[in-house]
């Protein structure tokens, strides 16, 4: 597989920052066949490389759950299946009401959006680790969150693979 069909693949596992895939590629982490327990691997391993500011800038990438984005009908096709499968394109007002002012207190406590792999969670599952987290120092957090986008890109990764 060539370098621009591995990008194509799963430039977008990490949201929006295809620099994960490049660089593992360029840096030999790619071994074929591809399966999704290496791709996986070698994918973190490179985003775990990145500096500080590169990890947040992934995180920044990310959407908030049940926001402006996905109200707007601007998620990417993967976010937006994801929050669909989880309820979160179908709240309430008062649901919704919730994830607002949560969204808007994480992420000027964090200044990042608060992320959570959200496969095979409700939505209540969703705000009960949203409000736990919420209470969370920086450092902590930052680190959840990265923890959160491995886990969603293995998810991505699996899918891509499955259906390839």
């Amino acid at each position: 597989m060539t370098r621009s069909e591995f990008v194509e693949l799963f430039g977008g596992v990490f949201e929006h920052s295809p620099f994960i895939a490049e660089r593992a590629y360029d840096h030999g982490r790619i071994v074929p066949p591809l399966k999704a327990g290496p791709v996986h691997e070698a994918l973190c391993a490179e985003f775990r490389s990145t500096t500080h500011d590169e990890r947040l800038g992934v995180l920044l990438a990310h959407p908030d759950l049940a926001g402006k984005l996905a109200i707007a009908g601007e998620l990417t096709a993967q976010s937006k299946s994801e929050q669909a499968g989880a309820g979160l394109d179908r709240l309430s007002e008062e649901e919704y009401a919730r994830f607002t002012d949560l969204n808007t207190q994480y992420v000027r406590d964090f200044g990042f959006p608060f992320i959570i792999a959200v496969k095979g969670l409700s939505k209540e599952d969703i705000l009960g680790n949203f409000e736990a987290r919420i209470i969370n120092d920086q450092a902590t957090e930052f680190e959840t969150a990265c923890t959160e986008v491995e886990k969603i890109a293995g998810f991505r990764i699996s899918s891509i693979l499955a259906d390839a």
